[in-house]
């Protein structure tokens, strides 16, 4: 029940209780118009502003949006914008549009973090609106992201396919797929593939075309992955296909081929896996390259067997922990290179420690790039799985098709 004295409060505050520089906000939060301050105004529409400043993040609201938090205004321009973090009272830099109608933070906002936006604008008669609000982003447990691969801006060869791992589980797969479009200036069909619930692919049915573009545009704001989860990413990345190169491994003669564009640059002997620990067959994708990196059995299920650490010019094939990479360490009086394996599932190449000088592994480290294509075939091992690294070549296009969302 409402009693006098609040109805009366409530009226005042509505109709009379604007002073010069007040905020004042509407009932719903985060817009606002003010008067200019005449004390005889009391309301009068000639004496009001007629500019209508809205924050697009309401007062008091939970969840607002890290990407399209900012200030607009209508019948007048901003005069000045204001963000800042709430707890600490740190400024939010932001960048004012030409003609003045609408501010945007320059970066985007952090995830479950309260914020404070105070704005004033000005009619073309000079009169004064404010408004302000204190609002807080979407939790990191409310929401989902995606980290994917390769980065804006990169060179990737022609097997690189379009990888995102969610850090949730997406049990709307569709809305997800649906707000990630994946296009190649090739003109290639791109289509994606989930491999379970956080990962999902994009690649065409055969390799890039050498030199096209590919733009992939990530629209996942406010999209629900799953049940009270929603997505808070939204950007456009563009990577460029480098020339082709696909190098075959050849168990059988302990060599690897390596064709660039269609034509053979070089055939380098190597050491694959032994016949106890064999190498995966099948197309592999280098994910990763290190010039120097450590290797270690222990984690990857072989013991104590091997600890090295400076393994060089290593290149990954699978998370499993398949590289390509230069060694060492081998016997300089009998080599196994381009006669047997003896790895334990690697594929091995001439190298020097240090990663020094002019040597197979070195040569075939400058001259790949993270994308290029690794197959290898005639192991007495089993084909790879497609999801273990970027190998969803391995699977039938078919296959592929059948495991998309939309």
């Amino acid at each position: 029940m409402t009693t006098p004295d609040i109805a009366a409060r409530r009226v005042l505050g509505a109709c009379a209780g604007l002073v010069v520089g007040a905020l004042t906000l509407t009932a719903c939060g985060g817009s606002a118009s003010a008067e200019n301050g005449d004390e005889g105004g009391r309301g009068s529409s000639a004496r009001t502003s007629v500019a209508k400043i809205v924050i697009s993040a309401k007062d008091g609201s939970a969840g607002a949006s890290i990407n399209r938090t900012g200030v607009k205004v209508s019948g007048g321009k901003l005069t000045g914008v204001r963000m800042t973090v709430a707890e600490t009272d740190e400024t939010v830099p932001g960048a004012m549009s030409a003609d003045g109608s609408v501010w945007k933070p320059k970066e985007q906002l952090e995830r479950g973090t309260k914020y404070r936006i105070s704005a004033t604008a000005k009619d073309s008669d000079g009169r004064t609106a404010a408004a302000d609000s204190v609002f807080t982003t979407v939790s990191p447990a409310n929401s989902f992201i995606g980290t994917y691969t390769p980065d804006n801006g990169a060179t990737v060869g022609v097997g690189m396919p379009v990888s995102f791992t969610f850090d949730k589980a997406i049990t709307d797969r569709k809305a997800v797929q649906s707000h990630i479009t994946v296009r190649s200036s090739s003109g290639q069909k791109v289509v994606g593939h989930w491999f379970g619930a956080q990962r999902l692919d994009f690649r065409p049915e055969e390799y890039w075309k050498a030199g096209s573009k590919v733009t992939m545009k990530i629209d996942l704001d406010g999209v629900q992955g799953a049940d009270g989860i929603h997505g808070v990413q939204k950007k456009t990345v563009t990577f460029t296909v480098g020339r082709s190169q696909v190098s075959t491994v050849d168990v059988n003669t302990q060599t690897m081929t390596v064709v660039r564009d269609g034509k053979t640059l070089k055939s380098v002997p190597i050491s694959a896996g032994s016949p106890d620990t064999p190498t995966y067959n099948g197309q592999m994708v280098i994910s990763e390259k290190f010039v120097q990196t450590r290797m270690n059995g222990s984690t990857v299920g072989f013991g104590g067997e091997y600890d090295i650490p400076d393994v060089p010019h290593a290149m990954r094939l699978t998370t499993s922990g398949t590289f390509l990479h230069g060694n060492y360490w081998y016997s300089k009086g009998s080599p196994p290179f381009g006669r047997q394996g003896t790895s334990h599932g690697c594929v091995g190449l001439q190298d020097v420690q240090g990663a020094r000088g002019s040597t197979p592994a070195k040569w075939f480290y400058d001259h790949s790039l993270v994308g290029d294509v690794v197959i290898v075939k005639n192991s007495p091992d089993k084909t790879v799985a497609p999801d273990n690294g970027l190998n969803g070549w391995n699977l039938p296009w078919g296959e592929w098709v059948a495991g998309s969302a939309v």
